[in-house]
């Protein structure tokens, strides 16, 4: 198939079985290491797929055989394919859409995915030679390109095709939560190799002892396009004082080199060199507990932006401490749950009675909704004050309505509801920004029902209804009938 006969978009709808090559070649678990590296060497691959019957059990690659023998010494001894294959496979089916196969290549860092049939029989095998080769303008592609990028010039030029290849797949179809995953994908990818590069090029890097985190919606993994930057710094109680301007230096610099990428400040200064935001461990925690155990709107807002934070560079322990910190915090102030939850249900109710749309009255945007502020975000921040109570603290607002129903905090039924609220929610802020970047406009969150369509009106406001249920929760569980406003 010639690549010039695939448009960009086209190249999205393709189906995997268009792309997978088989029969492919495979051992059987009990193989011995040396006849799998033999079989490798004669079909010249880098890969080899072990089966049980025609069912794909593991991957042996040629990192495995080299890490084998470091190990052994050259000493193999009776050692089986079994021994050293990697179990945890990714696969798809054969009418999966190549954006699908691009994603989870994408998001697992992996080179090559088995397709398998409905009943789980190896069908064939795509490898990322076999994407590149055939589209260079894909999510694959662009992952390599950023991790090969030699100046944050370079990663901005990259960044702008990323752009163009979320609108395609949006436009063929892909799903919400693999979209928004993908762009947190991407601006990680952007944050490690802008940190590469720093010390690369200019000698500057993160001390020991010291953790970047991003917080808000990068730190749940679910954000959408022109997303600003939300970060913060933690480092040991037993810091080195002489390391300070180090980490101060590597703060200011990264923030500035994402600016340059394309990857806007906070406008509130919720950033990693902003003193108010670097901290100590027990300056953190001491933090902590003042913003929990005093659930003023001052405070309130500065956790909520804090809690759903991620070390994305450097010491992770630092990350999990914190985490244990604000769960212990949250058990001995039984008062912050109600005054938070009372806190959200200011900003959602976008359901008046009988269904109607509560727009707003006056300004500029007279006769529209903000979809972000009276929808998605009441939904991220319910969810996760629901799941902060039980100790959940990682994961999208999926992962997280996911893990409240299983531990029955709220039923099947209504973990439906909200995931398919939030997702609807979601969707339309992309499709939203996307249309406005197109045409040059800077992008907002406000929507006016009268001009959509019956149709898609009707889908908002049942979107909105999720938004209602989940403040009828909070209000239930935290009692807020019984809370003076």
């Amino acid at each position: 198939m010639s690549n010039n006969s695939i448009g960009e978009e086209g190249f999205f709808f393709l189906r995997a079985e268009t792309l997978c090559r088989g029969p492919v070649v495979t051992c059987e678990p009990e193989a011995t290491v040396v006849e799998v590296a033999v079989k490798m060497g004669e079909h010249g691959l880098s890969g080899l797929v072990v089966t049980e019957g025609e069912a794909p059990v593991g991957i042996v690659s040629t990192r495995d055989l080299r890490d084998l023998i470091a190990r052994t010494g050259g000493q193999l001894g009776d050692c089986r394919a079994r021994d050293i294959m990697e179990a945890d496979l990714v696969t798809v089916r054969p009418r999966d859409y190549l954006y699908d196969v691009l994603f989870k290549m994408a998001k697992h860092s992996i080179h090559r995915i088995l397709v398998v049939d409905d009943q789980g029989r190896l069908f064939g095998i795509i490898t990322d030679t076999d994407l590149l080769s055939l589209q260079t303008r894909s999510p694959l592609y662009l992952t390599r390109e950023i991790e090969s990028a030699t100046s944050v010039a370079q990663l901005r030029g990259i960044n702008q095709r990323i752009l163009e290849t979320i609108g395609s797949a949006s436009r063929w179809g892909a799903d919400t939560k693999s979209l928004v995953q993908l762009i947190c994908h991407f601006n990680d990818a952007f944050t490690l190799r802008a940190i590469a590069l720093m010390e690369a090029e200019e000698g500057i890097r993160l001390p020991e002892g010291a953790a970047y985190l991003v917080l808000g919606s990068e730190g749940r993994g679910e954000q959408t396009l022109r997303t600003d930057q939300d970060s913060a710094m933690v480092y040991a109680d037993d810091f080195p004082r002489d390391r300070m301007p180090q980490l101060r230096s590597f703060a200011e610099r990264l923030v500035d080199a994402l600016e340059e990428v394309g990857i806007p400040r906070c406008p509130g200064n919720t950033l990693a060199s902003n003193p108010e935001w670097c901290h100590s461990l027990s300056g953190w925690r001491r933090r902590l507990e003042q913003w929990i155990s005093e659930p003023q709107p001052e405070n309130m807002v500065n956790f909520s932006m804090f809690q759903d934070f991620r070390a994305l560079h450097g010491d992770p322990r630092l990350e999990q401490d914190l985490h244990d910190h604000v769960f212990a915090c949250v058990q001995r102030n039984g008062l912050y749950l109600p005054y938070m939850a009372r806190h959200i249900e200011r900003f959602g109710a976008p359901l008046g009675m009988f269904g109607r749309i509560r727009v707003e009255r006056r300004g500029e945007h007279r006769g529209s909704v903000d979809i972000k502020k009276s929808g998605s975000f009441a939904l991220t921040e319910g969810v996760s004050l629901l799941a902060l109570e039980v100790g959940v603290f990682s994961g999208t607002t999926w992962d997280k309505v996911d893990q409240l129903a299983s531990r029955g905090v709220v039923s099947v039924r209504d973990a439906q509801i909200l995931s398919e609220s939030f997702t609807y929610l979601m969707r339309l802020r992309l499709e939203k920004q996307l249309r406005a970047l197109a045409e040059a406009r800077e992008p907002d969150n406000h929507i006016n029902p009268e001009l959509m369509s019956p149709r898609d009106r009707e889908r908002l406001r049942d979107a909105l209804r999720g938004v209602n249920l989940l403040i009828k929760i909070l209000r239930v569980r935290y009692k807020l009938d019984s809370i003076a406003r």
